[in-house]
């Protein structure tokens, strides 16, 4: 189903965003991953190592609209076209309210919710003139209750879940899917945790994301799944 297509993976260079990466090649995607650091060049290579070489890796800040534009156009140059766009950079910062900093808020309502608006935007054109395309956002369940400690975080949750459902609306009769996948507690590297702690052992592994976004993109044209809620099953959480 996703034989041949051509994706963007933000937030790729390691956890949740190196396995959707993965996941995709393994459906024969043609894939461009993006992320902050050097990392996602060595992602790069582990894939090409792994038999997969339609790979473009390139270090770019998903809030800054000149490198977002960068990534789209030389994925564009390198494959011809964009089919899919998955929306998974994001941070986590957890602390009272009177303790988040100015910069703090800025900063993560700029990774979390501007890359989000600035990718959305920028492959809008493309999909648009061949009227198909699928965008993903891996959000958080917390975009639908609230938790302590976590205004900031939720705040841009609930933010992200209010722009792709109006995005939805907007493209639908332009033959483009857009939906979010809101995961509970994941087992990753998540808010400057370390992935496998044994205190996750009981938590969502990041191939279970990762399958949830082939799902989600490999439905068929007619078929679009708007939202996705995963949880772990020893965790109790409020009913959405």
């Amino acid at each position: 189903m996703l034989e041949g297509q051509v994706a963007i993976v933000t937030g790729a260079s390691r956890g949740i965003g190196k396995e959707i990466a993965k996941s995709l090649a393994q459906a024969g995607v043609k894939l461009t991953i993006t992320g902050s650091s050097e990392q996602v060049h060595k992602t790069k290579k582990e894939l090409h190592d792994a038999g997969f070489h339609d790979v473009l890796s390139i270090q770019a800040d998903v809030a800054k609209e000149n490198e977002v534009e960068h990534v789209v156009e030389a994925t564009k140059n390198a494959f011809g076209t964009i089919d899919l766009l998955v929306n998974n950079a994001g941070i986590g910062l957890f602390k009272p309210v009177e303790e988040v900093t100015i910069e703090e808020w800025r900063n993560t309502f700029d990774v979390n919710v501007q890359g989000v608006f600035l990718f959305t935007k920028a492959v809008l054109g493309t999909m648009k003139q061949k009227q198909f395309g699928t965008i993903i956002t891996v959000s958080s369940d917390v975009s639908r209750y609230t938790i302590p400690n976590g205004s900031l975080y939720t705040a841009t949750k609930y933010a992200i879940q209010g722009f792709m459902g109006s995005v939805s609306q907007e493209v639908r009769d332009d033959g483009i899917r857009v939906g979010t996948i809101n995961p509970g507690m994941v087992d990753t590297y998540f808010a400057e945790s370390k992935q496998g702690e044994s205190h996750k052992k009981d938590w969502l592994k990041v191939h279970d994301i990762a399958n949830a976004v082939v799902y989600m993109a490999s439905a068929p044209k007619y078929m679009v799944v708007d939202e996705m809620h995963i949880h772990p099953l020893v965790h109790q959480y409020p009913r959405v």
